[in-house]
């Protein structure tokens, strides 16, 4: 699947926003050569699995200027980088703990230009800083993530949704979501993705208590 699928569902793109997506491809395919951080079969689904898949939390908020947002256990910049360059005016630190993981983030956020994005290779447990929210894609079930990032989550924020986490996660959660406490909301990315790959697809909104 091309580009064309991203101008689809976000058509109020800027050229340089467009010219910025389109070129995901042909840098992931480089880098991916190199360094493994996209499997070989989603490669070829790049705009679906990874660039699409991103930008569901887009689909959930649209983050205010000024916003600052961590990426944990990004990997190969996802959903950092297409949320970067959705949100040009909000703030993104993305970590993962794999030094290679993140050389390819910065190579990637340094070839579109991103000027808000950094990118570091750290441990969530080891950062001092707080943000407005933490995102994620299925790097572990929710408990124990949300012990890690519990307290990297500001009390206050200028947002539609209060402060908090926005975790993509596929497949059926109930076991997973009765382990947390938290109130929570779940969003199915099926109501604004077709597809089957989204099918089962959900972004999980826990606000901070």
């Amino acid at each position: 699947m091309s580009v064309d699928l991203i101008y689809k569902h976000f058509p109020k793109l800027t050229e340089k926003q467009r010219e910025q997506f389109a070129a995901l491809d042909g840098l992931y395919t480089h880098w991916n050569a190199q360094i493994n951080v996209v499997s070989r079969q989603d490669i070829e689904a790049l705009y679906e699995r990874h660039v699409l898949h991103s930008l569901g939390i887009a689909k959930v908020i649209q983050f205010k200027p000024g916003s600052e947002i961590l990426d944990v256990g990004t990997g190969g910049g996802f959903p950092g980088i297409p949320l970067a360059i959705l949100f040009p005016l909000v703030d993104f630190h993305l970590v993962d703990s794999i030094g290679k993981k993140i050389k390819v983030v910065q190579e990637v956020a340094s070839a579109l230009g991103l000027q808000n994005v950094k990118a570091e290779q750290a441990r969530v447990e080891h950062l001092s800083t707080t943000y407005d929210f933490v995102v994620s894609r299925a790097v572990t079930r929710l408990k124990p993530f949300m012990g890690w990032v519990r307290y990297k989550i500001r009390k206050v924020g200028n947002n539609d949704l209060p402060n908090g986490v926005l975790y993509l996660k596929g497949g059926d959660l109930a076991e997973e979501l009765a382990e947390i406490p938290d109130k929570y909301r779940m969003f199915n990315l099926s109501d604004y993705f077709e597809g089957e790959f989204f099918e089962t697809k959900k972004v999980i909104y826990v606000p901070k208590k």
